[in-house]
């Protein structure tokens, strides 16, 4: 049989060792074409690249996989790859291992959850992998066993169209790790902060911080999952469609 075609890709760049390791687990499973940004693109969200011309140029990085480094966002490479660069449709996307948290509400942020949901919108089953440790030099070994057992239930079953898998591991030792937990999104937002700051020339300008507050106190939210250890998979999908009010939206006097 033909072994799966899996495209690789992520946010925080090619080199980035996040992605390295993901490209090792994938190898395991298919062929692999990985299709990532050629500098880190942390928090461009859904963004698309429309006013300025692309460049996706192949590199050498592992022999045993094609690889290409694009001068877009996260969606530019899957668009990228499934429009010109891939042989055919892949059987699988997979995306990270994202250097940061991006359960909760960080998942409309985030760029390597983004590239997953483009793949959705594709009808490619698709996952988007998160280490919650912000550092370049991260244990991206702990998690890997877990990662081999969602990519291989992933193929195994498939995913229904739009729907793509948002899993975040926790920044634990891989015997720390209790396991696998399916959980809802929690409820949570950031709090921004801006330090409003005048540069030489006197320009105003503002330098944004934040912190994270979960609003949520569900046993059965991705935060809570983390929190006690576990790896959260949250299945999220691209129809933003708040279904639950159609009904009563469909009473006002519009």
């Amino acid at each position: 049989m033909e072994r799966p075609l899996i495209l690789v890709t992520n946010d925080d760049g090619v080199t980035a060792p996040g992605i390295r390791a993901l490209i090792e687990i994938a190898k395991e499973f298919g062929e692999v074409y990985v299709v990532a940004p050629d500098s880190p693109q942390s928090g461009m969200g859904h963004a698309v690249t429309i006013n300025s011309t692309l460049f996706c140029d192949e590199i050498e990085v592992d022999e045993e996989v094609k690889e290409y480094a694009c001068s877009g966002t996260p969606v530019d490479c899957v668009k990228l790859a499934v429009s010109q660069i891939l042989p055919r449709k892949p059987d699988l996307c997979i995306s990270g291992i994202n250097h940061g948290s991006n359960s909760s509400v960080n998942v409309i942020y985030s760029g390597t959850m983004s590239a997953a949901v483009e793949a959705g919108i594709e009808g490619i089953p698709a996952i988007g992998f998160s280490l919650c440790d912000f550092a370049y030099n991260a244990d991206f070994k702990a998690g890997e066993k877990f990662i081999k057992t969602i990519i291989s239930q992933v193929l195994e079953h498939d995913l229904p169209k739009g729907v793509v898998l948002n899993v975040n591991i926790p920044k634990l030792k891989e015997h720390e790790i209790k396991g696998i937990k399916v959980c809802r999104q929690a409820d949570a937002k950031w709090e921004e902060k801006f330090d409003k700051r005048e540069d030489p020339r006197g320009r105003i300008y503002y330098w944004m911080s934040g912190e994270f507050k979960n609003l949520d106190k569900g046993d059965d939210t991705d935060e809570k999952a983390l929190e006690e250890g576990y790896i959260s998979v949250v299945p999220v999908r691209y129809d933003l469609t708040a279904h639950h009010f159609l009904p009563d939206l469909r009473n006002w006097d519009l």
